[in-house]
């Protein structure tokens, strides 16, 4: 009897081994696991409570974060692998870049070799930038056919490593060395036949990263995390399992053909509680579905005004209790009553309508402008502060600090510095929405800035209600122009889209809203559609940059105990 017994144990202890061999993970366990255990060190604000108030404020984390990757192109590993390594790297360095922390990345191909692709040196000293290191990556795949995959030496990998963060350490002291974060992520199947056990190497990481020569320092162990992704047909567990180190869950992972997979999947790391607030991010692409495309487009709000005659308009959600539109949706003797805010198909109560103090639309009635629309802003005030989900976000707005993060503009950045960035060309690619049979699709534009600036605003006089021969009484500085054909046709604004934001997507996964779709010179659609301009039509659409002033006075109003204000910047 008791054979018996030992020998059902040894069969059930047989088979747990058997499966942890030969099971892999999915792309969306490695997703949620992976993401649960990262995200900490992907923001760089925690939230805290408000006691007085009961309001979530957010304090500021210091500190860098340092990425190094490594992905094994030896000849164990079939060229499938290493290429979807290779996309799934690109991928989650783009999503790594959309968060606020300030990050620099090592990327490194190795097989009795090691191919450094980029160096955490070089993006602190800033001669290597996202661009240029996605630029390198797509070079390397393309050469792997041709070098030396020959042997692996898995030890290599992490020498590399550890002699590049010493010389991080050496240039920033030990001072500096405390607020450095480490993330390794490594895709190999473990085998090596040169070089040694990897082992001893990551205890010196471990011992350099916890800085243990420095008595009395607190416990490090948030500071370094090491992943490892299995890959290929044959993966050594015994040999990779001691290599995955750090706190907050799982570290370990068994891939096989799902890696393809894991790309999109890496998207779902924004979901994390911890994110939801964080403007401007937002997923990477849209499904069909009503549901992906709030994932798509968190912030986007729609607005019915119901006195006698119904107006729709579109809005943005800028913070959690705001809602930012045109003013020229409001007529007088509109009341906060008469105005009903959906955001993801909720209905919201508005407690009260802030229009900009300078929008008058008979302003330039004796100057050949019938109807004027400088200024054609607005805030709508929520009775009730919505909850951010993952598909309640805001949308980030300019010259706040917030935008500078998600801007990765380091050190003390002026509203300016965020003007010229999002501004930089002459011809600036920009989109806004429209709603559709329920669904909202994207209408793509480009703004003519610049030199381009005055073609562009002077079709502005052949719009219904302008007598004036110079388009700069009826389209000021205030305005961004869109529309025409050159030097792509550009979508044309329809009924409906009017308050909805005109944004720029950065580093692909932050939204950042840059003006309001205010008016156009041509009504050559119906509402919702996707209507292409033709040679004249032009569209204008108040630019954010030139009403922060009003913003500020209202979101950034820190004089009052009601709502927690933005954080604007100097000019």
């Amino acid at each position: 009897m008791g054979f018996s017994v030992h020998w059902i144990w040894f069969t059930a202890l047989s088979c747990l081994l058997c499966m942890d061999t030969h099971t892999y993970d999915t792309s969306q366990e490695v997703s949620e696991a992976f993401g649960s255990a990262i995200k900490g060190s992907l923001t760089t604000y925690e939230p805290t409570v408000d006691t007085q108030e009961g309001r979530k404020i957010r304090i500021s984390k210091t500190g860098t974060l340092n990425i190094y990757i490594a992905v094994d192109i030896s000849e164990s590993i079939q060229e499938e692998y290493i290429q979807n390594a290779t996309n799934v790297t690109k991928s989650l360095i783009s999503k790594i870049s959309s968060f606020s922390v300030t990050t620099n990345y090592e990327v490194l191909f190795f097989s009795s070799q090691v191919f450094r692709v980029s160096r955490i040196l070089d993006f602190m000293d800033g001669r290597e930038t996202l661009s240029t290191l996605m630029t390198k990556l797509d070079n390397f795949t393309e050469t792997i056919k041709d070098r030396d995959t020959a042997g692996t030496n898995l030890n290599e990998v992490f020498m590399t490593f550890l002699e590049d963060m010493a010389l991080v350490k050496q240039r920033v002291k030990d001072e500096g060395f405390k607020e450095h974060r480490h993330v390794l992520i490594v895709f190999t199947d473990g085998g090596y036949n040169m070089g040694g056990s990897p082992e001893r190497t990551v205890r010196k990481i471990k011992n350099m990263v916890y800085m243990n020569h420095i008595e009395g320092i607190q416990s490090r162990e948030d500071y370094l995390d090491i992943y490892i992704f299995a890959i290929g047909d044959e993966i050594l567990d015994h040999v990779l399992k001691p290599l995955a180190i750090g706190t907050g869950g799982r570290h370990y992972f068994r891939m096989q053909n799902d890696l393809i997979n894991l790309k999109e999947a890496f998207d779902e790391i924004i979901d994390a509680d911890e994110f939801l607030g964080i403007c401007g991010l937002h997923k990477s692409a849209t499904v069909g579905s009503e549901r992906d495309q709030r994932k798509r487009f968190p912030w986007v709000v729609f607005i019915t005004v119901e006195e006698g005659t119904f107006t729709n308009c579109l809005g943005s959600l800028v913070t959690n209790e705001f809602v930012l539109t045109a003013a020229h949706c409001f007529k007088f003797g509109d009341r906060e009553e008469h105005i009903k805010v959906e955001i993801d198909d909720q209905a919201r109560r508005v407690k009260k309508i802030t229009l900009h103090p300078k929008f008058n639309t008979k302003a330039k009635e004796g100057e050949g402008v019938a109807e004027f629309y400088d200024y054609d802003v607005a805030l709508l005030q929520l009775e009730e502060y919505v909850e951010f989900s993952y598909y309640i976000r805001p949308v980030c707005i300019p010259c706040t600090q917030e935008t500078s993060d998600a801007l990765q503009l380091v050190g003390n950045s002026t509203c300016k510095d965020q003007e010229d960035l999002l501004f930089k060309n002459h011809i600036e690619e920009l989109y806004f929405l429209t709603k559709s049979r329920g669904h909202v699709k994207e209408k793509t534009v480009r703004a003519k800035i610049g030199d381009n600036r005055d073609e562009c605003i002077s079709h502005a006089i052949e719009a219904p209600g302008i007598t004036t021969k110079n388009p700069e009484v009826a389209v000021t500085d205030n305005f961004l122009c869109t529309g025409g054909q050159f030097p792509q046709v550009d979508h044309i604004a329809c009924t409906g889209d009017s308050g909805g934001a005109v944004v720029k997507d950065y580093l692909v996964y932050r939204t950042i809203q840059v003006a309001v779709v205010s008016w156009g010179t041509k009504n050559l659609c119906t509402s919702g559609s996707q209507t292409k301009s033709d040679a004249t039509s032009r569209d204008f659409h108040i630019n954010l940059f030139k009403v922060v002033p009003f913003l500020k006075s209202v979101l950034g109003d820190d004089t009052q105990d009601e709502y927690a204000p933005l954080k604007f910047l100097n000019s």
